[in-house]
């Protein structure tokens, strides 16, 4: 299964359309994420299904 979000793309998240995130890595069907408002904070890590 191919990823459907490449590195670096902007992408929301279904349950929280208005939080912007950073797609930093994909490994395994798992999307590290980069809250681009405060980016210092930890990354968040998503499933595709999760992803808008």
């Amino acid at each position: 299964m191919e990823n459907k979000y490449p590195e670096g793309s902007i992408v929301y998240t279904k349950v929280n359309p208005g939080l912007k995130l950073k797609v930093r890595r994909y490994v395994k069907r798992i999307y590290y994420c980069t809250n681009l408002e405060r980016p210092q904070e930890k990354e968040l890590v998503y499933f595709e299904r999760e992803l808008v």
